[in-house]
């Protein structure tokens, strides 16, 4: 009888859980493959199976899982035959590290090939399975196996909404699918002891706080944190802004004082005062390239403070054109600055859905062109991949973001501000007359 000397209680309800299809929605790293390895073991010993059939998306996965089984094997006293790596099909050249009982059972650890479930029978394991090159193909082949009345276990981490793992998941929610579900976040396994497990002692709720913060704050994104551990599947496609394409026009030295900018630049201000930040995004213009300059960014701050700040970046001789959010709080800044500097050079921006949708595309646009680069910083990462494009019930389409710690997508709308700025006319418009004759001239050939 195992107690929880080796398991902790996500791990024994797994354990305890008879059902012939299981399937466990898990964060990453916390001892799921491990409890799998026990129960497998102990099917074959107890020869409830013919034979194990495990399938995880790399090799060295499966070299983990067979560490674990001999552990278990020793733990039980059992008898058995480490093959090691095994042909188990030359036609197709499928190998599979074997493990084999004194009772004729025996577990498989097998590639990712979804060849290698072909003509086999007996209990199957899907690890990882959401990560695996083709899951679908996998899915058709080792479904069989289990024909005469084995079990099948499916564990993984979340790898978006567009794959099959996750519509297992939404068909089992539904109901559509009689599978018993399991889902440990990491929140749930630190509440049941694998922070304890982790240190070997009983930790404090600080402590298990303070190693969570931890881990979210090494995981570079918010989308990683989510997947790999909240057990919360990141729909990629609704970014408006994926993050492959955030993190291609980012560098690492593009920053810049006001003093080191040589060339035109531009700016573009998202007004905030108490639930929102007030971002200011200046763009250095060189040809047709846009490089961010400096990103100021005021929390609750006074707005006699910020139109300081403000006018003093507008106040430079290389300052060219300035587009500013005027929508409600926003409109007397707009105002005192269109004052102080022009209306030609500072343009009052009131956002509604069509102004915000021409603005996100434009800034979407620069991305896929190559032709706007951002200091490569979380927050800024965060919050222009945080905008998603809605459609409504009435088929209007809008771009929003929910509001977190990180803003409200202050800083992608400042930097939409700037790009347009960047876009547009600058300076004050002066015209003159030419004589006739001159004029005439200027256009002779053409």
């Amino acid at each position: 009888m195992m107690n929880d000397k080796y398991f902790l209680p996500y791990q024994l309800r797994w354990l305890k859980d008879k059902s012939k299809i299981k399937i466990w929605e898990k964060s990453r790293r916390i001892g799921a493959t491990y409890v799998q390895s026990f129960e497998d073991v102990q099917d074959c010993i107890n020869k409830r199976v013919p034979a194990v059939w495990f399938s995880s998306a790399d090799e060295s996965a499966a070299k983990e899982y067979i560490d674990y089984c001999e552990q278990w094997v020793k733990f039980f006293h059992a008898i058995v035959m480490n093959w090691g790596e095994v042909v188990i099909d030359s036609d197709k050249d499928i190998k599979a590290l074997v493990i084999e009982f004194k009772n004729g059972t025996k577990i498989h650890a097998l590639s990712s090939n979804p060849k290698g479930f072909r003509s086999k029978g007996g209990k199957v394991v899907l690890d990882e399975f959401a990560f695996h090159n083709n899951p679908e193909e996998l899915w058709k082949a080792a479904r069989p196996c289990i024909t005469w009345g084995y079990p099948l276990r499916i564990l993984s981490t979340h790898n978006g909404q567009n794959c099959l793992y996750y519509k297992f998941i939404d068909q089992v929610q539904k109901g559509k699918l009689n599978w018993s579900h399991h889902k440990t976040p990491i929140q749930v396994a630190v509440s049941e002891g694998l922070v304890d497990k982790i240190y070997n002692k009983k930790t404090t709720l600080e402590e298990q706080e303070q190693w969570m913060q931890n881990e979210r704050d090494n995981c570079f994104d918010e989308y990683t944190w989510q997947q790999e551990y909240c057990c919360i599947a990141v729909d990629e496609a609704c970014a408006f802004l994926p993050y492959d394409l955030i993190t291609t026009c980012e560098l690492d030295d593009v920053l810049r004082s006001l003093e080191d900018i040589k060339h035109d630049f531009y700016v573009g201000v998202d007004i905030g005062r108490r639930k929102d930040l007030t971002v200011i995004w200046v763009l250095e213009k060189i040809e047709q390239i846009k490089y961010t300059r400096m990103v100021i960014e005021l929390a609750k701050t006074p707005f006699r403070n910020q139109e300081e700040i403000l006018h003093e970046i507008l106040s430079h001789r290389l300052f060219r054109r300035d587009c500013q959010d005027d929508t409600g709080i926003g409109m007397q800044m707009a105002e005192n600055a269109q004052f102080k500097f022009g209306q030609y050079r500072v343009e009052g921006v009131t956002f509604t859905n069509r102004v915000k949708e021409d603005l996100a595309y434009r800034l979407r646009t620069e991305f896929e062109n190559k032709t706007v680069f951002i200091p490569k910083q979380h927050e800024i990462r965060e919050d222009l991949h945080s905008v998603r494009r809605v459609t409504t019930a009435a088929h209007n389409i809008r771009f929003d973001a929910e509001r977190s710690d990180n803003g409200h997508a202050d800083r992608f709308w400042a930097l939409a501000l700037a790009l347009h700025a960047a876009d547009g006319a600058s300076g004050e418009i002066n015209i003159s007359t030419r004589k006739k004759r001159e004029a005439i001239g200027m256009v002779a050939n053409y």
